[in-house]
Formats: C-alpha cells, sequence, structure tokens
C-alpha cells in the first residue's frame, strides 16, 4: 500500500504539471490569435493541426498508446482553438446523433455545435455564413448513398472540405423488457441496418419511422413499452437503459461524413500536408447517346486515375435525365485530374468540381519504429 500511494503521489505530480504545460500552451495560443487578428488572417488552419498530430504520433516512444495520440491532441487543440475565435459548426440531426457524433470527432468538444433539423438546413446554415462549417452524411456501408445530401449540392455552390469516417453502433434502448417491448422507434437508415436482428429478437414488434435517432430516444423514453435504436450517447443523455448493443446486421458498418464550406474558405483549407491522401468530387451531366458512360470516364483510365465511387441522382429538370456524382482519388493540382477533367467537360453538358480534400486517415502514420518492430520476431 505505501509503495501505492507512492505512485499516486507520483501520478497526481505529472497530472499537476501537465496542467500547468496545458494553461502556458493556452497562453501562447492566445498570442498567435491576437497576431493573426491583426494580420486577418484565419483562425483554423487544418493543415497545421494534421501537422502537429502526425508530428506527436511519430515522436512517440513510450508506453501510451500511439492510437490515442490523435484523440487527446484533437481535444486540445479544440479547446484552445476557442480561446482564438470560437469554432461553430453545424450539424444534420438534434444532439446525440451519430452525425453529431461525427462532427466533434471532426472538430472536437470545444466547438460551438449548431443542430440543423435537415441536411438543407445545414447547407443554408453554411451558406448564410452562420456557422463555419457544415457536416452532413453522404454514404453508410450498409445501405449506401444519402440521397438528400447529394441532391443539396445541385442548388448550392458549397464545397466539400474534409470527411469523417464514423463507425455506427446501434443499440437497442428501453425502459422495458425485450419481452415487454410492442413498438421500435428509430430513422429509417438505422431500421434498415439492423432488420435482421429485429426480425429474430423482436418478430411481430412494430417499427416506427422518425426522424432521427435522437427523437426515437426520446420518444421510448416514457414509455415501457417502446424502445429505440440509437447511439450509447442517445442513451446516456435521455437515462435509457441498453438492453442490447451492436445489433447492426453487418458487424462493420460505417458511414461517411462531408465538412461543407463556403468557396472563399478553401485556400486555408485546402492545404495539406505532406503525403496526405486526397479525394476530389465531381458532379457531371451527360448527354444521352450511347456509351456515353465509357466515354467520359475512359480519360481517367487512361492516365492511371482511381475512381473510388460513382451514383447518379435524377436532375428534376427533365424526367430520365440524371445527374453522376464521381469521386476520385488525387487533388485537382494532379495534372492527370486537371486533363481528365478537362476531357470531361467536353463531352458532358455540366461538370462542377465540388471538393478536393484529405481523405480521412483512421490509421496513425507509420513511423521507423513501427517498421523495426514488425521486423523482428514475435515472442511465444
Amino acid at each position: 500500500m505505501d509503495d501505492l500511494a507512492q505512485l499516486r503521489v507520483a501520478i497526481d505530480a505529472i497530472d499537476d504539471e501537465i496542467l500547468e504545460r496545458l494553461n502556458r500552451r493556452a497562453d501562447l495560443v492566445t498570442r498567435v490569435g491576437a497576431i493573426k487578428r491583426q494580420k486577418q488572417q484565419s483562425f483554423y488552419v487544418p493543415a497545421r493541426e494534421r501537422q502537429i498530430v502526425d508530428r506527436l504520433v511519430a515522436a512517440s516512444a513510450g508506453q501510451f498508446p500511439r492510437e490515442a495520440i490523435p484523440g487527446v491532441f484533437r481535444e486540445i487543440i479544440s479547446a484552445c482553438l476557442r480561446l482564438e475565435e470560437p469554432l461553430k459548426v453545424a450539424y444534420f440531426g438534434p444532439e446525440a446523433t451519430f452525425t453529431h457524433m461525427a462532427a466533434q470527432r471532426r472538430f472536437g468538444l470545444s466547438a460551438l455545435y449548431v443542430s440543423a433539423p435537415t441536411i438543407g438546413a445545414v447547407f443554408a446554415e453554411v451558406e448564410k455564413s452562420q456557422v463555419e462549417f457544415g457536416v452532413v452524411p453522404v454514404e453508410n456501408s450498409t445501405e449506401g448513398g444519402v440521397s438528400h445530401t447529394l441532391d443539396s449540392f445541385l442548388g448550392s455552390d458549397l464545397q466539400i472540405c474534409g470527411e469523417v469516417t464514423h463507425e455506427i453502433a446501434h443499440c437497442l434502448l428501453s425502459h422495458g423488457e425485450l419481452g415487454e417491448i410492442r413498438k421500435v422507434y428509430s430513422h429509417p437508415q438505422a431500421l434498415a441496418q439492423c432488420r435482421l436482428w429485429l426480425s429474430a429478437h423482436l418478430p411481430g414488434v412494430v417499427p416506427i419511422e422518425v426522424a432521427s435517432t435522437s427523437q426515437a430516444a426520446r420518444m421510448a423514453r416514457d414509455d415501457p413499452s417502446a424502445a429505440a435504436i440509437a447511439s450509447e450517447l442517445a442513451a446516456q443523455l435521455n437515462d435509457l437503459p441498453i438492453r442490447r448493443r451492436q445489433i447492426q446486421d453487418v458487424a462493420l458498418n460505417v458511414t461517411r461524413f462531408l465538412v461543407l464550406c463556403r468557396p472563399e474558405q478553401l485556400p486555408q483549407m485546402s492545404a495539406a500536408a505532406p503525403g496526405t491522401r486526397m479525394r476530389t468530387s465531381v458532379l457531371f451531366t451527360v448527354r444521352d447517346q450511347p456509351g456515353i458512360l465509357y466515354k467520359v470516364l475512359q480519360p481517367f483510365a487512361d492516365r492511371g486515375v482511381n475512381l473510388s465511387k460513382i451514383e447518379s441522382r435524377p436532375s428534376r429538370r427533365r424526367a430520365w435525365e440524371y445527374v453522376f456524382f464521381l469521386d476520385v482519388d488525387g487533388h485537382t493540382d494532379d495534372p492527370r485530374i486537371v486533363a481528365a477533367i478537362a476531357d470531361l467537360r467536353a463531352a458532358s453538358e455540366l461538370v462542377k468540381v465540388i471538393g478536393s480534400y484529405p481523405c480521412y486517415d483512421p490509421e496513425p502514420p507509420t513511423t521507423e519504429r513501427d517498421k523495426a518492430d514488425e521486423s523482428e520476431p514475435k515472442k511465444e
């Protein structure tokens, strides 16, 4: 016990030192903010944030988990940024939705978050400069694309300046036991992602679609015969017991979210640390003729540019006319992509680049120490 007490005293001393250094960092950040304000420079520079995190992950040589470093410093940077200029971010859905959680994962807990009732409302908040950025879902690994997000780009000048992927872990929340549940509330996407589980464990129970998983949790909060499919955070905020975890039908269930900004914000957002993987998103319409898709996509293949996604949506201008959304690997400053998009323009009625931005990389960069560790024989 004496040893334990001494170790705790040592840990307390280190915590005090960490706190003192955080306050010193905050003082320096405040001074940086004053200089930026004087020179009318942007307060938020994501490339600088990425450089800080990558450098610290690469420099780590102790027992602290390397995969935890980005999360720790994201919160430190988020809190310090608030001292310079509070960052306002709009997101689709009420508090505790997965979009809200993805926004926090991207910008940290210290940003000022504004909920929007629809995806279109997120676009409007950013367009009217009520917030600096918006976060909206664009595709799910189980259910595919989010049509409302794609359609919103047709009438908007906003640009994609980043992305976040977030693993979707659905929970069944209810005050009642499984045998007492008579109805299940959730968003249509969540209900679809848990269809098989519901059939196997709650046969005959009525699924009811609502606007969000957070609304589902609120509706189930006061009804013991009702359950909600929602996040663990929604359970905490609504004081709902979690009856089952991980009830989604596909174990790896991931949603990709887009970060939206105004065109004038692109200079500070498009800069990226060396080696960062980039993605470019384009929307286009084509003339109705045989082989036209082959014709417009062939230039990308000829130049070795990888197409990671293509999706179509009705144009809403004429019947059976479609708008195509294309994701390609690389940045618009790549000569191969410049040439391929030029060929695309020549064969299309409309071409609009809606973003060239860093890909979300969930893994910390590999260091020479990691390579050395991997080359050493494993001890049995």
